[in-house]
C-alpha cells in the first residue's frame, strides 16, 4: 500500500502543470515603477498601470492559472527613490518584473540593482541607449524609442527633407544629452552642421531666452531633445515666438500624442516627430486605444507609445512565464527573445539577443486644426523607418553579457 501510494504521488508530480512549479509564491507579481506626479504622468503614470492590469487580464492566466498581481509607485524622477523602490520590491514584496521606469537615470539605478537577481527589468519607457550598450544586462528587455534610435532616425528623416542646420534645445540630463549626442553625431557625419545647443533644467517654465538663441542661430531645424512638461511648453512658446513663421522646422525627438493634445493643435500643427505607436494606425492599435479609453481614469484618453508599450512587454513577459513554468528573470528574458511577442501594437516587432526589442519607427507632422476629424486624430504619416534600419546595430552595441 506505501509503495502504490508513492507511486501515485510521483505520478501525480511528474502530471503537475510544470507552470507553477518554479513561479515564486504561485503568483508572478509586476511593479509598474512611473511617473505619477512629474513631467511624465500623463505619457506614463496610471496610464501605465492601466495597460499593465490590460495586459495581465488577457494574459488569463496563461492557459495554466498563473495568479498575476500588478503593483505601482512613483519612483519622482530621482534614482535614489526608484531604486528604493525596487529593492524592496525584491527583497520584501516579491516583484518579478519591474516595467515602464521613464527617466534614464531612474532605469539605469534599477538596471544595475536587478542584474544579478532574479528580477526582470522591462524598460519600456526608459530612454536611454546604455540599457543595451555599455550597461547591458541579461536580466533586462527594453521596448519602444531608445536615444540611439530616436536621435538617428529622427536626424535622418529631416535631412532627408532638407534639413542640414540644427540647434539643439535640450534637456540637463541623461536622456536629452543622450538624444543630443545621437542626433548630432548622424547630422555631422552626413554633412550637416550643428549650430550649437543650449541646455535646460528638467521642469522649466520660461524658455524665451534659449528660443531666442535658436532663432539667432540661423538653423533650419531646432531640435527638441526633451520630453514631456518642458516639450509641451518649449512648443507652445516657440510658437507664440513666430519660430516656425521665421522658417525654421521645429522637430521632437521624444513626444507623444498626450504631449500633442496638451499642446493644442493651433500651436502643435506642423511639429515633426518620432513615435513607435500611433492609436490610429491600423486596426489592431485602433482596438487597443479603445479598450484602454475603458479603463479606470482614462475615459476620454488614448494610449501613448509608453502606455502600449507597458502592455506590450508585460503581455510579452507574461507569455514567456507561462511558456517556461518559471518567473526568474535568465529564464523569461531568454524565452522573450527566442519567440517573437503575440500582439501587434508595434507591427513587426522581435526581441534581439542584446535585449533590444527592434519594431519599425515613423516620422509623422501634426496636422492643422482644420485636417483632424475627431479627438486625437493628430498625425499625418512622413516617413516609416523599417525595424531593422531603427535600431542601433548589434555590431555597434551588443551586449558582451548575452551571447
Amino acid at each position: 500500500m506505501t509503495k502504490t501510494i508513492r507511486a501515485l504521488a510521483l505520478a501525480a508530480a511528474l502530471a503537475a502543470p510544470p507552470a507553477l512549479a518554479e513561479v515564486s509564491d504561485g503568483v508572478v507579481r509586476i511593479g509598474v515603477l512611473t511617473d505619477m506626479s512629474g513631467p511624465f504622468q500623463d505619457t506614463n503614470g496610471m496610464g501605465s498601470v492601466e495597460a499593465a492590469r490590460l495586459a495581465a487580464e488577457d494574459f488569463a492566466g496563461g492557459g495554466k492559472s498563473i495568479r498575476v498581481e500588478i503593483v505601482f509607485a512613483d519612483h519622482q524622477n530621482k534614482a535614489d527613490v526608484g531604486s528604493a523602490i525596487a529593492r524592496k520590491w525584491l527583497d520584501i514584496d516579491k516583484v518579478d518584473a519591474v516595467v515602464d521606469v521613464p527617466n534614464s537615470s531612474v532605469g539605469l539605478a534599477v538596471n544595475a540593482l536587478v542584474r544579478d537577481t532574479r528580477m526582470a527589468l522591462l524598460a519600456s519607457a526608459t530612454a536611454t541607449s546604455e540599457l543595451t550598450g555599455k550597461a547591458c544586462s541579461p536580466n533586462t528587455v527594453q521596448w519602444v524609442n531608445d536615444a540611439w534610435a530616436t536621435g538617428n532616425t529622427t536626424a535622418a528623416a529631416m535631412m532627408k527633407r532638407g534639413g542640414t542646420s540644427w540647434y539643439f534645445l535640450t534637456v540637463n540630463y541623461a536622456l536629452g544629452q543622450g538624444i543630443e549626442a545621437e542626433a548630432s553625431a548622424y547630422v555631422t557625419r552626413n554633412g550637416g552642421t550643428v549650430k550649437g545647443a543650449s541646455r535646460h533644467p528638467l521642469g522649466t517654465a520660461d524658455f524665451s531666452s534659449l528660443l531666442l538663441q535658436a532663432q539667432s542661430s540661423g538653423a533650419k531645424v531646432v531640435g527638441l531633445a526633451n520630453a514631456g512638461a518642458d516639450a509641451i511648453n518649449i512648443v507652445k512658446q516657440a510658437s507664440e515666438f513666430g519660430l516656425k513663421e521665421s522658417g525654421q522646422s521645429l522637430v521632437a525627438f521624444l513626444v507623444f500624442i498626450n504631449d500633442v493634445h496638451a499642446m493644442g493643435l493651433k500651436d502643435a500643427q506642423g511639429l515633426l516627430l518620432t513615435e513607435s505607436f500611433y492609436w490610429n494606425m491600423n486596426d489592431a492599435t485602433r482596438d487597443f486605444a479603445k479598450r484602454f479609453a475603458a479603463r479606470p481614469g482614462q475615459a476620454g484618453k488614448v494610449p501613448s507609445g509608453n502606455q502600449a508599450g507597458v502592455y506590450s512587454a508585460t503581455l510579452a513577459y507574461l507569455d514567456a512565464v507561462a511558456r517556461t513554468g518559471s518567473d526568474d528573470a535568465r529564464t523569461a528574458v531568454a524565452e522573450m527573445k527566442r519567440q517573437p511577442p503575440r500582439d501587434k501594437l508595434f507591427g513587426d516587432l522581435s526581441v534581439r539577443p542584446d535585449g533590444r526589442a527592434i519594431h519599425p519607427i515613423y516620422l509623422f507632422e501634426v496636422k492643422k486644426p482644420g485636417e483632424s476629424k475627431a479627438p486625437y486624430d493628430y498625425y499625418n504619416l512622413v516617413a516609416t523607418v523599417p525595424a531593422d534600419q531603427a535600431f542601433r546595430p548589434m555590431a555597434e552595441g551588443g551586449c558582451p553579457m548575452v551571447k
